[in-house]
């Protein structure tokens, strides 16, 4: 029996659709709560003339640091901690699924190199974990206010890496007592040493939430590695 699709809540461009981003909500959020929360932050949704965004939806599943309650997220933890082994197992059926949803803009005419993906906190890690284990050939990663463990698949994957890989753009909250600014910046660190052009950008005072300048930088960056004329 197929897995069932998995949910979605899709901004079309204005124009002709020429490129896709996949934007993956935090941990306990869905593609529905991060694309409102996104429209409250710049006044108006994060929208492009060429580009789709698609927002899908993590499927519930026990969560150990909620003491295994069900939480719509990406994959499960041991602890919320840079420093524990990933759980490998959920990451992985995730990476599956979410290959699917690139597979779809693929059918849909969009080639790889004109897809990005990126996400908020847990979003940005799994978005990771997908194009640098999975699909070096898409446009680029963006991960807000996110994190990578210590013994991360990533670096892991990145280490036997021969081909180009894509750029990196990260944001992250000096204040962010969630997922630690220790835990972003060692991450950016290590993935540079690793080969991945980085931007790494911090925000003052800013704790584990989204920004106006942020998102406004995102939108910046997302249009220069998908230009509307090809």
């Amino acid at each position: 029996m197929a897995a069932p699709a998995m949910q979605r809540i899709v901004v079309p461009p204005a124009g002709k659709h020429t490129a896709s981003v996949i934007f993956l909500h935090g941990s306990g959020d869905t593609g529905q709560g991060i694309r409102t929360w996104i429209k409250q932050v710049l006044n108006q949704d994060l929208s492009f003339q060429h580009i789709r965004l698609i927002y899908p939806t993590a499927p519930a599943r026990p969560y150990t640091p909620m003491r295994g309650s069900l939480s719509n997220v990406w994959f499960d933890r041991y602890k919320i901690s840079n420093d524990c082994p990933e759980h490998t197992e959920t990451i992985d059926s995730m990476c599956q699924a979410l290959t699917g949803l690139i597979d779809d803009e693929v059918k849909n005419g969009i080639k790889k190199n004109r897809i990005l993906l990126g996400g908020f906190s847990m979003g940005g890690g799994m978005a990771m974990h997908l194009a640098y284990r999975f699909h070096q050939d898409v446009a680029g990663v963006f991960a807000l206010s996110s994190f990578l463990n210590k013994n991360s698949g990533v670096y892991k994957a990145l280490k036997k890496s021969e081909g180009e890989i894509p750029e990196l753009f990260q944001c992250h909250g000096t204040a962010d007592e969630l997922v630690l600014y220790s835990w972003g910046d060692e991450t950016s660190k290590m993935l540079k040493s690793l080969g991945v052009t980085t931007t790494f950008l911090s925000f003052p005072n800013l704790y584990h939430e989204l920004n106006k300048s942020e998102l406004e930088k995102l939108h910046t960056w997302i249009l220069k590695k998908l230009p509307e004329d090809l």
